[in-house]
């Protein structure tokens, strides 16, 4: 994941919310409810955000979306451990194995027995 594009956005998102919180707290009225003020700046940004950020957040999801593959694609130690260990032990018995007759009947043959 490019660090970079994550940052990028994450500093628009945040300017996008303090540069509309800081215009609404010169406003005498919304000094007394600075939480309304806090409200609508946060709205104003989620807007701003969702028309003119679209590049930045695709940017950032898909250096995510790289790092992940990657990391499922590497074999981990673990993994490793786990396939050397299952090569090395011998396979049990199935169950299909355990029903076959053991010790082989001899061949029936419709010929009479040439003894008698």
């Amino acid at each position: 994941m490019k660090a970079r594009s994550a940052i990028v956005y994450s500093v628009l998102r945040l300017l996008a919310f303090l540069v509309p919180f800081g215009i609404l707290m010169l406003f005498p009225i919304m000094q007394e409810y600075y939480w309304l003020a806090a409200i609508f700046a946060a709205l104003i940004g989620l807007s701003l955000s969702v028309l003119f950020l679209r590049k930045p957040l695709e940017d950032a999801t898909s250096g995510l979306a790289e790092r992940r593959a990657r990391s499922r694609r590497a074999v981990t130690d673990e993994q490793a451990e786990d396939a050397a260990a299952d090569a090395a032990t011998p396979a049990p018995p199935s169950a299909a194995d355990a029903a076959a007759p053991t010790a082989q009947a001899a061949p029936e043959t419709d010929a009479p027995d040439a003894r008698a």
